[in-house]
């Protein structure tokens, strides 16, 4: 039996996804030892993690994390983990678990194992983390007394477990190093639509699009089936769509039940945001782009040609 520190970070009133998975891992890797979640100043969030598997929760609360503030975060979790004797502290592989999970590793002069897809405990502790962007495995040991780590977004299913578990706010020590970076501001993303990270449909265009009017097509299908629009990278920097569309290692990694690629060729960036996937329909010109390597379906063709003749098809079965 071990003891475990998850770090669970929140959007917008909920944990987030790949934290509950990161609270999965803590309850494997423990054994049957105590799993401690830590909750940064939001006591809805804190209320229901007895039921994905922490069996205490420690509630931060101090002004100072009204705001997201990494180093504070950081030193909140390492002194918990510090006065819990914490074998493993675990986080979720998001840009927000990483940043801090890599301070508390920092404070603490410990190594830090970013992105595992897999963690045998042990002595060393043993982790397959994902590298470049997904197209590497990389099997490595932690060589420490405490193993800091995150787990990959979408490897490692959270499931209800129906428990519950015992809240206990405190306030953090904090001075003014800790708060020397802080989000001071923040930019909505676009009112409406579907969420990148929720969809169970996700339609995508790239390049093949041709324009920022070329993506008609693909909103227009996304509209059908009510699902979310995303993007390549290259279609961002063309200025053709906002960055929150973004599917990528530099976007947003999703996990739809089918995930429409039109005119995405499919690079090594690009695949990693989309390993969630539980189906992938390619579109594409092109028979030998590399997306058509992941792609469980796969339609050679012009996405100006195919995209509408599907959309036609929709609404003839639907009568309208």
């Amino acid at each position: 039996m071990a003891t475990v520190l998850v770090l669970i970070t929140t959007a917008d009133g909920a944990p987030d996804k790949v934290a509950l998975q990161a609270l999965a891992l803590g309850s494997q890797l423990a054994a049957g030892g105590a799993v401690h979640a830590l909750v940064l100043g939001d006591d809805a969030v804190a209320a229901g993690l007895g039921a994905w598997g922490a069996t205490n929760v420690h509630l931060a609360r101090h002004p100072a994390l009204d705001v997201p503030a990494p180093d504070a975060a950081a030193r909140i979790l390492d002194d918990l983990a510090g006065s819990l004797g914490a074998q493993f502290v675990v986080g979720p592989g998001t840009e927000e678990g990483n940043t801090i999970l890599a301070r508390s590793a920092a404070r603490a002069g410990l190594p830090f194992a970013a992105n595992c897809v897999s963690v045998t405990a042990g002595s060393p502790v043993a982790v397959t983390r994902s590298r470049w962007g997904g197209s590497l495995l990389e099997e490595a040991v932690i060589n420490a007394d405490r193993a800091v780590l995150t787990v990959a977004a979408h490897v490692i299913e959270a499931v209800e477990s129906g428990g519950s578990a015992s809240v206990t706010p405190f306030t953090p020590q904090l001075d003014d190093a800790d708060l020397a970076v802080r989000v001071v501001g923040r930019v909505p993303a676009p009112a409406g639509g579907v969420s990148l990270t929720d969809a169970k449909v996700v339609v995508a265009g790239g390049r093949g699009a041709g324009s920022a009017e070329g993506f008609a097509p693909i909103v227009e299908l996304a509209s059908l089936l009510g699902a979310a629009v995303g993007c390549s990278r290259a279609v961002t920097i063309a200025g053709w769509r906002p960055h929150t569309e973004q599917v990528g290692q530099t976007g947003t990694k999703i996990a739809p039940d089918l995930y429409i690629a039109a005119g995405i060729s499919g690079a090594t960036q690009h695949l990693a945001g989309t390993k969630g996937a539980k189906r992938i329909l390619a579109i594409n010109k092109d028979p030998e782009a590399p997306i058509m390597t992941a792609a469980d379906y796969a339609v050679i063709g012009d996405l100006a040609e195919v995209l509408p003749a599907i959309s036609a098809e929709i609404r003839r079965r639907r009568g309208a």
